[in-house]
């Protein structure tokens, strides 16, 4: 994918926050000021930041930091767990250094469930959320068994022929885009990986969701085997006021199958109150 006309390659710094180093990946936005916040971007389960990379490439008017979690793509190896409650401060904490007061926040699959859990502890520095093909968390309906024993087997990380067979299986709905995604892949360490899923472990969102004052976009695939759409709806049901779309044939990695329309969704959502203010700023004007 080409490198966007306003948007700078990314800056990839080796960061240490909160006794951890962090691999930060940071696309700057070098367009016209337009007064749109940065995106804080969490994303899935062993997913190396070069993973997210189409990303801010599609939504290339504002700024865009993510960064690997310890273990995974370029980050070290972690010698202590952590939670969901310390990676939220540490993201706090490297925010700050980036001069990031105030960010929309999206994550996808794991990293949504990070998303609501950093969006409900720094409510101040959270302008809008984005879940994407993400749960509650202990109290998902759970994946499909063929998805997710695909989803353990080591080989999705470092065997593309593995991926390219499975990737229906695993990912469901159209397989566009696997291809860009499968080369994108480095494998986390195995203690990485397995931090990761520790850090989650009888996590749940749920309790508190209800009481989330932040405008937020649910979006999850209609034939996703691993999210499967009904925890969207949940999502939903649990969040005053936010708003669910269903991708038609979306499978876990709609965002890579469908980008027309899932970039479509995220810029309406996250623009909504810009474009009314310059409605009214136009009404004035006449």
């Amino acid at each position: 994918m080409s490198q966007s006309r306003h948007m700078k390659a990314p800056e990839y710094t080796l960061e240490s926050v909160g006794g951890r180093q962090l691999q930060v990946a940071y696309w700057r936005y070098s367009g016209p000021p337009n007064g749109k916040p940065p995106l804080l971007f969490f994303n899935g389960i062993g997913a190396n930041t070069e993973v997210a990379s189409p990303l801010p490439t599609m939504l290339d008017d504002r700024d865009f930091l993510t960064f690997d979690m310890p273990g995974v793509g370029e980050s070290p190896e972690p010698t202590l767990p952590y939670n969901a409650f310390t990676m939220s401060r540490i993201t706090d904490q490297l925010l700050e250094r980036y001069d990031m007061p105030l960010v929309d926040v999206m994550g996808v699959s794991w990293g949504g469930a990070m998303a609501q859990h950093f969006a409900l502890q720094h409510g101040r520095r959270t302008n809008r959320l984005i879940l994407v093909a993400t749960t509650a968390g202990m109290l998902m309906v759970p994946g499909k068994f063929e998805a997710l024993s695909k989803m353990a087997d080591p080989r999705r990380y470092i065997d593309p022929k593995f991926m390219e067979t499975h990737f229906e299986t695993l990912y469901g709905g159209s397989t566009k885009g696997s291809d860009g995604h499968i080369h994108r892949i480095k494998p986390p360490s195995k203690l990485g990986y397995f931090y990761q899923l520790l850090a989650m472990l009888g996590w749940t969102s749920a309790p508190a969701l209800p009481f989330l004052r932040k405008p937020t976009l649910i979006l999850t695939g209609d034939r996703d085997p691993i999210v499967q759409p009904v925890n969207g709806k949940i999502l939903n049901t649990l969040i005053p006021g936010s708003e669910l779309v269903i991708i038609e044939d979306g499978g876990h990695l709609f965002m890579l199958s469908h980008p027309d329309e899932f970039i479509g969704h995220v810029r309406e959502f996250l623009d909504r109150d810009l474009d009314d203010e310059a409605s009214g700023e136009n009404a004035a004007a006449a």
